[in-house]
């Protein structure tokens, strides 16, 4: 961050200065009383449970130079109606003193995975959000963390309905738009995918004519928005006419890509450390972004090469010393996603037994069950050994699996999955654990990994 007094902050966004001399020296921001250090401005956010405010002594106690609030807090503070929308301003504010390039990503999924792809694949320094700060207040705190050095910008736009990701692209306007695919995810709130695509097709339009549009070929959703960006359109798929192309894929054994690598006339192979083939289209959107800023094809692959996973629970394998792997992919789920997830426990499934462990998948919409035993049915066409549904919302996936080649389990909590996994899985075997966030499956990973060595 560009260092600024309170003074400024408060000109900036409107606020007024309490308790606070406006010398007061600000150089980083946060919104998790946790990281504050010294000299940051702490954003007290007023949640359904929790109020940031309450938390005023132990941030000043850490050092915090202000605290940006609706009222006072027993310390120097910039008071404002709406912390959120005031750090909104901050970030947008702070961005126009800098000189960088700035990326963003959207899509129903694997835009965490390609924002950690992008941000190994283009010149530092580089900031990059770290996990999933793609909200009205991630995306500023990512916007901020930037400064006078920083050359490349990467920020993750998500979005929970109409109009969200063109507010998020008016505190960071893109340079570079990316967009991952159009699916299911959110589709409780947005009713069709048609919808969905309206809402994720707002980056594009936030683009200048001097603006790139890096879209996936391969989706119909996603191609539909090139009439609505005035930026240069550059695409990228399996498919022949795509400017970026992945040709003669092949996984190997821990599901890990390879594939050479096409960008017009130009043919480079890359070999990926990341795990499943769903990491392939990931890999080509970080390559266009790359050939967009004008890096050479020997660069992009070897940096491709290179990339590992930045982000927790999202196809986190972890090789035990008794030959255990476990795939920790539960930070999120949509149908695409889990589809991915079991394809890639199956291309492991070679010689040794496969598990599946499944929670639910939220924000579906009225296709919830239909989509839930779908994924019943796909866990036995790919010849999953074991199949552990957990939880409720989960259940249609064992009814749908039960009468197959499979062993089908349905249990009501991680707890008794973890029980009944921890006893019977064997040396060598895989387990995939994956659902929505919230089902809180990463427990199942951390209970398997105990006590054994990597």
């Amino acid at each position: 961050m560009i260092p600024m007094t309170t003074r400024q902050i408060a000109l900036t966004v409107g606020g007024a200065l309490i308790d606070a001399t406006g010398d007061e020296v600000v150089t980083s921001v946060y919104s998790d009383s946790r990281d504050v250090v010294g000299g940051s401005l702490f954003v007290a956010i007023a949640g359904e449970r929790v109020d940031g405010h309450d938390f005023s002594p132990q941030v000043f106690a850490a050092g915090a130079s202000s605290i940006l609030a609706t009222r006072p807090v027993g310390g120097p503070a910039i008071i404002v109606p709406d912390p959120v929308a005031a750090l909104g301003r901050l970030a947008a504010y702070a961005l126009t003193r800098l000189d960088v390039t700035v990326v963003a990503v959207t899509g129903s999924s694997g835009k965490t995975s390609t924002k950690d792809l992008i941000s190994q694949v283009v010149d530092p320094p580089v900031v990059a959000p770290i996990g999933s700060f793609n909200t009205d207040v991630g995306l500023p705190l990512t916007v901020l963390r930037a400064d006078e050095h920083t050359r490349v910008l990467v920020v993750e736009m998500g979005m929970r309905g109409l109009g969200h990701i063109r507010t998020l692209t008016q505190i960071a306007p893109p340079d570079i738009a990316v967009v991952t695919n159009v699916g299911t995810a959110h589709l409780e709130l947005l009713g069709s995918q048609a919808g969905i695509a309206q809402a994720k097709g707002e980056i594009v339009e936030s683009l200048t004519a001097d603006g790139i549009a890096v879209l996936n070929a391969d989706d119909p959703f996603v191609m539909g928005m090139s009439a609505r960006t005035s930026g240069r359109i550059v695409t990228y798929g399996l498919s022949d006419d795509s400017d970026v192309q992945a040709q003669s894929i092949v996984l190997d054994d821990l599901a890990r890509p390879s594939f050479v690598l096409r960008h017009g006339t130009d043919y480079g192979w890359v070999t990926m450390s990341m795990h499943g083939a769903h990491q392939v289209p990931n890999a080509l959107a970080a390559a266009a972004v790359g050939f967009s800023l004008g890096l050479d094809m020997e660069t992009v692959t070897r940096r491709l090469a290179a990339a590992e996973p930045r982000s927790k629970w999202r196809m986190e394998v972890s090789e035990c010393s008794d030959g255990l792997v476990v795939i920790n992919d539960a930070y999120n789920a949509n149908p695409e996603s889990m589809r991915a997830g079991l394809e890639a426990l199956a291309a492991m499934g070679d010689g040794r037994g496969t598990w599946a462990v499944l929670g639910e998948m939220r924000e579906i919409g009225p296709t919830s069950a239909a989509e839930h035993a779908a994924m019943g049915v796909f866990c036995q066409q790919l010849g999953i050994t074991h199949i552990v549904a957990v939880g409720e919302g989960a259940r249609p996936i064992a009814e749908a699996a039960a009468g197959g080649s499979s062993e089908v389990l349905w249990v009501p909590d991680p707890a008794s999955a973890l029980d009944h996994i921890g006893r019977h899985v064997h040396p060598g075997d895989a387990v995939l654990i994956k659902a929505s966030r919230s089902i809180g499956l990463d427990v199942i990973a951390a209970g398997l990994l105990e006590g054994r060595s990597a």
